[in-house]
């Protein structure tokens, strides 16, 4: 599935994989957040961290009336206020889809798929 944009100079389209890559490295870029986990993982009860190359198999992008709808599954620092990390990776995921797309972002749906514990080693 792709997003289709039309303007005066012809049509653009954008895959959900680019702007799930997108999302996602707006959300990793959040303080407080180890890194994107996979919406399949849970059910399995691990939660590996995704690499920047697979951040489109721990988002899901659905558009409806050139909004989109974006669903992000995300592992967080022990320690952390859960519901701080969450309200920050929405506003940072919304501001930047509609920079980069210039889409009106409808929604940006947070799952939390694990907690994390970091030693001081691997913060550095």
């Amino acid at each position: 599935m792709t997003l289709e944009i039309t303007n005066e100079f012809g049509s653009i389209d954008i895959s959900n994989d680019v702007i799930a890559t997108i999302a996602g490295g707006a959300a990793v870029e959040c303080y407080g957040i180890i890194g994107m986990a996979s919406k399949h993982q849970v059910r399995d009860g691990i939660a590996d961290i995704l690499r920047r190359d697979n951040y489109s198999k721990g988002v899901i992008v659905s558009q409806k009336d050139d909004k989109l709808d974006v669903d992000m599954y995300i592992i967080v620092v022990y320690g952390t206020k859960i519901s701080e990390i969450a309200n920050n990776v929405q506003s940072a995921v919304k501001y930047t889809l509609e920079k980069a797309l210039n889409l009106k972002v409808n929604s940006v749906n947070i799952y939390i798929q694990g907690v994390r514990v970091i030693k001081m080693d691997e913060e550095e």
